[in-house]
């Protein structure tokens, strides 16, 4: 965000000397720049002209060799025999390890006290032998280069003559201001730049503001000027790329001149390093004016230049020194080398120039470009290219049309006037921009919209205050709106700017009367009683990011699972974790690990959160109308990808610690079972827990065909990772006439498990709970009166094959015994070599109760008879004796 400077802000608007950063600040919100911070001082403290008086270098045991100098810095000197490091000469002693300086040179001194960038705090110290009463800067140490090759001298550095020993220097430096940094909203572009904050801060206190833009005198175009082609052949929405495109030749630049100091102070207030003088320029002009520029070694371009889209398979090498594989919407600037008409690609536009022209030390004549870009272009292209360059903020938020050769102007004349240039005659300006837009406008409007009275001579000040201009025909004006305020397009946006600048303060606040007795939404309501239930049963629950990487490769997930078509973003957060979860398991296990490597060994935790599926996405272009039909918006909706609810759980570990009264156990797949048990029942859905069924295989008492007719396929072996495939419950839900998998519980593959590093036979849930809040009846729920009749108690086991799931059998069991069974629970399981390898004991506790009368021995008796006949017919199961 832009960093706004008191000082270079009153070039352009009447600021009173006496404005404090903060007043500038609650001057700025008021037309709705927000104050984003205050930035201190870059240098705090006593940074004075030193004068060195003594030079003592000496080579250290380890070869290093330290000048131990006496420093005159004025009134801060100590008396001559005394301070912490007595001599005959009022000074100060100082240890440097720079070389480039002679006795007699002038320095720039901080003392005990100052703070550096940084917070790099200055204090006497004993080094090398000596004491060091403070310290010879760099740029570096002072933030005014990254690199630096000794200390400042500053007879060379400064413009004009050195100031007297012990005057302070932060002021003289550019690092004693402060500054305010403000927030610009994407309408507000033209606020990146000094001109823009001038201009508001006059609307805000009504100092004058004086657009340093006319003062400028701008020649016209003219025949000779070097040649510009603009070539869109694939504009974007029907918006060319470029419409304007303004050139300047100069010539005999004096390539060792430098860059003036006030200048060097403004660009390092405003967050840039000075670098040249031509480069430089283009930086200050594009801050100052808000127009970006680019300079060009006029000896490396051939004309003409090109504006044009890249073709299929060209790269170029930005200034960065990065080369970048260029897309067909990608804007490039070219030239011709060689006759060859735009062959050569140039830059980025709008984002970053090429290295092949980029500006040297040794250049002496240049081709300054200033040009008006689209901005969904220059978005897409620094986005793509993950480029946030300056240029690309301003030109992607919409820039000044008309300023290009405004621009240009104020940089040559910069140019001349530091560089010594010599301007060539040539005006270049291919401008194919279209006319301002004029709106017509009621000036009643506001008050309708708004519902604040406004006077017309409210409505008109406000409008040319920003600087529209007014053709009044009646109660409906033609508003001109001014070049450099794109985001204005239409009646409300004029609206919007009469309620700014009349101030949102007189905008009275009404509260909507809140409609009683709603409440949450089903579905929030139903996963936050869910959450509830399971903390109270003993999980945590936990948040994680839904972007991952190699997660399903750790998982196992078999080669085309569903699982696999995972949605890739553009811009990714992180590089190793591009893709979008589709399953909450993708990155509740890397909490898990996280747990178990930060020393937690025995969790349970769980999460609820959205999944994204794209199978079924329709992929559709994006509406080109400004308002999208109803179809429009219908193809944006259809190309979303579906992003279910899903609870996913993960237990390892002991379920407790270790304590002298409590037995610890490990945590099991029935862990698992019964928390999705538990989650049915708190949303009131009846689920069924069974056994996967697998492709080949056809288990004990298992009817295929009706399983298949109710929608239940068999499945590989492997499409349950990240689960064990012998040790998982399938869940299933009745959705109509057909039953829907819905998940997974039981324990994780042992390999899914040595991949995250968890505990041994870890376990794991996840569920799709989308589906099951789908099924919630809106109807209210009936309470049973509770029976006050005797409880009747029978212990029934039965001999069963050995592979036959305990959850079908329970199935069987209460589909026979009817209403009057009340509860049903299994209590032991038996093998042993008298029953066989392929049989098994299953002993369930059963507990019925009449709701009208206590149970007699012959109803008791049929319940018994009839559980017995129904186990036999379906699963050839006896009764144990």
């Amino acid at each position: 965000m832009p960093y706004v400077s008191l000082e270079w802000l009153g070039e352009h608007v009447a600021v009173d000397p006496k404005t404090t950063v903060e007043e500038l600040a609650a001057a700025l919100v008021k037309v709705g720049l927000e104050e984003e911070q205050i930035v201190p001082p870059a240098v705090q403290g006593p940074l004075v002209v030193g004068k060195v008086l003594t030079r003592d270098p000496k080579e250290q045991s380890n070869g290093k060799v330290i000048n131990y100098c006496r420093v005159d810095v004025g009134q801060y000197n100590d008396e001559p025999g005394t301070g912490k490091e007595p001599s005959d000469l009022p000074s100060r002693g100082i240890i440097c390890g720079a070389h480039n300086f002679e006795v007699g040179d002038y320095v720039v001194v901080s003392l005990p006290g100052a703070v550096l960038p940084g917070g790099f705090e200055i204090a006497a110290r004993k080094t090398y032998g000596h004491v060091s009463d403070g310290m010879m800067c760099s740029e570096t140490e002072l933030g005014l280069a990254e690199s630096s090759e000794g200390i400042i001298i500053l007879q060379d550095y400064l413009d004009g003559p050195v100031p007297e020993v012990g005057t302070d220097l932060v002021s003289r430096l550019g690092l004693g201001e402060e500054l305010l940094e403000i927030n610009i909203t994407p309408d507000r572009g033209y606020c990146f730049s000094m001109r823009g904050v001038a201009r508001e801060y006059s609307h805000s206190t009504g100092a004058a503001f004086v657009d340093p833009v006319e003062k400028l005198e701008v020649p016209a175009a003219s025949a000779d000027a070097f040649e510009v082609r603009l070539e869109d052949q694939a504009p974007i929405r029907g918006n060319v790329g470029c419409d304007r495109f303004a050139t300047r030749v100069l010539t005999n630049l004096d390539p060792a001149a430098k860059t003036p100091a006030w200048m060097e102070k403004r660009l390092i207030a405003a967050g840039m390093r000075p670098i040249s003088l031509i480069v430089d320029v283009t930086n200050y002009v594009m801050l100052d004016l808000g127009q970006p520029l680019h300079a060009y070694d006029l000896a490396q371009v051939a004309a003409p230049i090109v504006v044009r889209r890249a073709n299929e398979g060209e790269s170029l090498k930005t200034l960065d020194d990065v080369d970048r594989q260029l897309q067909v919407e990608d804007l490039v600037i070219s030239d011709s080398p060689e006759g060859n008409t735009g062959a050569r690609i140039l830059g980025l536009a709008g984002v970053m120039g090429g290295a092949s022209s980029e500006v040297s030390e040794a250049t002496t004549s240049v081709l300054l470009e200033a040009a008006h870009f689209d901005g969904i272009s220059i978005a897409r292209t620094a986005r793509r290219h993950k480029l946030p360059s300056e240029a690309a903020k301003r030109f992607e938020r919409g820039t000044d049309p008309e300023l290009p050769a405004a621009a240009l102007q104020r940089a040559v004349d910069l140019l001349v006037e530091y560089g010594g240039a010599q301007v060539e005659s040539a005006v270049g300006d291919v401008n194919n921009t279209a006319p301002r837009t004029v709106i017509d406008f009621d000036w009643r409007f506001p008050e309708r919209l708004i519902g604040v009275q406004y006077t017309e001579s409210q409505v008109r000040e406000a409008l040319t205050q920003i600087g529209c201009q007014i053709e009044e025909a009646g109660e409906t004006w033609c508003v001109t709106v001014p070049s450099w305020r794109p985001d204005i397009e239409a009646s409300v946006h004029l609206v919007e700017e009469v309620a700014r600048l009349e101030g949102y303060d007189q905008i009275p606040s009404i509260l909507p009367q809140a409609v009683a007795g709603r409440g949450l939404a089903p579905a929030i309501r139903a996963r936050r009683e869910v959450a509830t239930a399971l903390c109270g049963n003993h999980l945590t629950q936990v948040l994680s990011y839904p972007f991952i990487g190699a997660a399903h490769d750790l998982q196992m997930i078999p080669a085309g699972d569903t699982r696999r078509r995972a949605v890739r973003l553009a811009n990714p957060m992180a590089d190793d974790a591009p893709f979008m979860r589709t399953s909450v398991l993708d990155s509740l296990l890397d909490v898990a690990q996280r747990n178990v490597a930060r020393g937690n060994e025995n969790f349970a935790i769980f999460e609820t959160g959205m999944v994204t599926l794209p199978d079924g996405c329709e992929p559709a272009e994006l509406p080109k109308s400004f308002a999208p039909s109803q179809e429009e918006l219908a193809q944006i909706h259809r190309q979303v990808p579906a992003q279910p609810w899903h609870l996913g759980a993960v237990w390892g570990g002991k379920n407790a610690g270790p304590a002298p009264l409590n037995a610890a156990r490990d945590y099991d797949w029935a862990d698992a079972v019964e928390t999705a048990r538990l989650v049915a029942d708190v949303l009131g859905a009846k689920l069924v827990i069974a056994a996967p069924l697998y492709e080949g295989e056809e288990p004990t008492g298992v009817n295929l065909r009706a399983l298949q007719g109710q929608g239940i396929l068999p499945i590989s072996r492997e499409s349950v990772a990240p689960f064990h495939p012998g040790r998982v419950a399938q869940l299933r839900l009745r959705v109509g006439k057909k039953l829907q998998v819905i998940g997974y519980a039981g324990e994780l593959h042992p390999q899914v498990v040595k991949n995250y590093n968890l505990p041994a036979r870890s376990v794991a849930l996840e569920l799709d709970l989308s589906v099951l809040i789908e099924q919630i009846s809106g109807d209210p729920f009936q309470v049973k009166a509770i029976s006050t009749y005797p409880v009747a108690k029978e212990d029934l086991a039965f001999i069963v094959p050995a592979d036959l799931a305990v959850g079908d059998v329970l199935t069987e069991l209460k589909k026979a015994a009817g209403p009057l069974l009340e509860s049903v629970a299994l209590f032991d399981e038996y093998r042993s070599e008298q029953l066989g390898a392929d049989k098994k004991s299953l002993a369930f506790a059963l507990r019925m109760r009449g709701q009208d009368k206590t149970l007699t021995a012959a109803e008791i008796q049929d319940i018994r008879k009839r559980i017995c006949a129904q186990l036999e017919k379906r699963f050839g199961a006896t009764l144990r004796g």
